[in-house]
């Protein structure tokens, strides 16, 4: 992985660059999925926290939850649910916006003062395409998409996840490193100075 590599996961379409890693404990609550798959999701979040360094609590002092991931089967569900309106602004758009779309998946971030990553919100509409995904592979997929703000464009040409030869899922490792490289004490948890890209290369372990 090249400085040119990483700067390009956090260069968004329109051109700018924007880095932002979470500023205090994750605190995640999951919907709509039995306990199996709940036991799933939250063992991601454990791993990729702690390849991070970072920490995972019960409860936000502030916000109480801060990570919520929703599994449904239709947009629709959103606009029902009791005081998710007030948690996210125009609603309603949004999910027409994305119906439109045909997208089976969102994620919003919501940021404390200092530009850290404060909340964020996971939907995940369970279509054909993600109920054909093993659920731990879906989960680590999505924990690694919300440790970071990465670029809008990140993974559209190649996923976080590899497989082993033996078929086995996991995070590439460029990926781990970068991960573990973006939460340095050291580096802000905000940037949009693409220089940010040679800091965190110059973090980068060695492969193994």
């Amino acid at each position: 992985m090249t400085p040119d590599d990483i700067q390009t996961l956090f260069t968004r379409a329109d051109g700018s660059f924007l880095f932002a890693r979470w500023g205090r404990p994750l605190a995640p609550v999951v919907f709509g999925v039995e306990d199996g798959t709940l036991q799933t999701v939250k063992g991601a979040i454990e791993a990729v926290a702690t390849l991070a360094g970072h920490q995972v609590t019960d409860v936000d002092p502030e916000l109480g939850a801060n990570l919520m991931v929703f599994f449904f089967r239709d947009w629709d569900e959103l606009t029902a649910t009791p005081n998710l309106d007030r948690m996210i602004p125009d609603l309603g758009p949004l999910v027409d916006r994305l119906k439109t779309a045909g997208a089976n998946q969102y994620r919003i971030f919501r940021f404390d003062p200092d530009g850290a990553i404060r909340a964020a919100f996971v939907f995940l509409r369970m279509d054909d395409q993600l109920s054909r995904l093993p659920a731990d592979t879906l989960a680590l997929m999505q924990v690694v998409q919300t440790i970071l703000l990465w670029s809008d464009t990140a993974f559209t040409d190649r996923s976080p996840l590899g497989q082993t030869d033996s078929g086995h899922t996991l995070l590439r490792p460029e990926i781990a490193r970068l991960i573990r490289a973006a939460y340095d004490p050291v580096l802000p948890a905000m940037a949009t100075d693409p220089s940010l890209a040679l800091r965190l290369f110059a973090r980068l372990e060695p492969p193994q």
